[in-house]
């Protein structure tokens, strides 16, 4: 029971970085003229609402995999995107996404709560960092 709860507050807490960060992304009239940045940011957006509709109470964290595994590389490739123009924000988020993946890797190995308490951690700062670069993005995207 304690597995799912952590679970659940995972997702919860991924669903946060879609909510906090939904202020930049589909803002701009032409898609195809957006910048890569704006793309990779509606990318990660997108993997959040699979986060989202995860059954992760019936499926546990089988269902979470696949979907943490592609934001995180999401999240990389948006910290890349991001470089140019705002290189510090792309730096934060850079360095909260490698512990991310660092504490998922060890939650898989592992998920006991301290782990799932360190993925919940992880994400908190994944989300500080994304909203960071979200308000940076609002005048671009």
């Amino acid at each position: 029971m304690h597995r799912t709860s952590g679970l659940v507050t995972f997702a919860t807490a991924l669903c946060v970085l879609a909510a906090g960060a939904g202020c930049a992304g589909g803002e701009a009239a032409d898609a195809s003229a957006e910048p890569a940045v704006c793309e990779s940011f509606a990318a990660a957006q997108n993997t959040v609402t699979h986060i989202k509709q995860a059954n992760v109470s019936e499926n546990g964290l089988t269902a979470l995999r696949p979907y943490v595994s592609e934001l995180i590389q999401q999240l990389t490739q948006l910290a890349a995107d991001a470089k140019a123009q705002f290189s510090q924000q792309a730096d934060q988020l850079r360095a909260s996404v490698d512990v991310l993946s660092a504490s998922v890797d060890k939650a898989r190995d592992n998920p006991d709560l301290a782990n799932l308490g360190a993925v919940r951690q992880a994400v908190d700062g994944v989300r500080a960092t994304a909203q960071a670069l979200a308000d940076s993005l609002k005048n671009t995207c």
